[in-house]
């Protein structure tokens, strides 16, 4: 399964033109018998104010380089929200540049040690292809106690959309999964947008379609989302059902993105990760790389 090419533009305009219906665009029912609930094409390029050829040389593939104007008026007929509007203009850009993302992505020192510093908060840092480079002690032991501390530094590092679709041990985390699954597909989506060139991620989507119908089904419906908050309701083996903030911060020189996981001071969440630190200072420190490299 390919997550890139010509196609990607339109088959982007094909899911929101079937998904809007006519009574929400303001089109009049008519008399004809409609065999899907979505928009015609003719009555999208109608709304958008093109032809009915040129949008539909769009959809399928056999024309680019649309102009701004036409991709502003294309998004305010499908009623696209401003992460999908970003969305479209970039599968739309002309020549897409992309630089070479298929390298391995690197945790700066800077940022090890500033998960470090926060001991007493859930950390974790990924890459745009939600690769884990990085977490510090509770980070770890909240979200993936099952696998070894060092498996970030692991020549194939553990994969935040691998872990919810076919990783068992993290799926049963997420009191909520769908939420979280379809967030996260939807930020693969938009990676795949900005990174077209980049083989790795394609091979991790082709993956994922190939093993998980869920994932399939969900990328096919091309869904696009930015959100840097969410409320997380996990399901931990240790510490039971917890409520957690979860905050994103962006790195965008790396393009990589922290993740906090937080609770209101005072409050039983906040009582349950104060007890996973008091477990963790009951076991031994894991080395670092540096400490195994001198013991060999």
């Amino acid at each position: 399964m390919t997550t890139t090419g010509t196609n990607d533009l339109g088959g982007f305009l094909r899911t929101r033109r079937e998904r809007l219906t006519p009574d929400a665009a303001g089109i009049a029912p008519g008399l004809s018998h409609r065999r899907v609930p979505g928009l015609r094409r003719e009555e999208l390029a109608e709304l958008a104010g093109v032809s009915v050829g040129y949008y539909t040389r769009l959809e399928q593939g056999a024309s680019s380089g649309a102009s701004p104007a036409v991709i502003d008026a294309l998004a305010a007929a499908l009623r696209l929200d401003r992460a999908e509007h970003e969305h479209l203009r970039i599968l739309a850009a002309p020549g897409r540049p992309s630089p070479s993302r298929s390298r391995r992505s690197r945790l700066r020192p800077s940022v090890r040690d500033l998960l470090a510093a926060i001991p007493g908060t859930p950390a974790i840092v990924i890459d745009h292809r939600a690769d884990i480079l990085g977490w510090n002690r509770l980070g770890h032991a909240l979200l993936a106690g099952h696998l070894d501390a060092d498996a970030p530094d692991a020549q194939i590092r553990p994969n935040i959309a691998r872990m919810l679709f076919l990783d068992p041990h993290h799926r049963a985390l997420h009191h909520d999964w769908s939420a979280k699954a379809q967030v996260t597909v939807a930020a693969l989506h938009h990676a795949s947008a900005r990174h077209p060139a980049d083989t790795a991620l394609e091979r991790r989507v082709g993956e994922l379609a190939s093993r998980s119908p869920e994932f399939a089904r969900m990328w096919a419906r091309r869904p696009v989302r930015i959100c840097s908050y969410h409320v997380r309701e996990l399901r931990h083996p240790l510490i039971g059902r917890v409520t957690l903030a979860n905050e994103t911060l962006t790195l965008p020189d790396d393009d990589q993105q922290i993740g906090l996981f937080h609770a209101r001071p005072g409050t039983p969440d906040a009582d349950a990760l104060t007890l996973l630190a008091q477990s963790l200072d009951r076991e031994p420190a894991p080395r670092t790389t540096s400490q195994k490299e001198n013991t060999r």
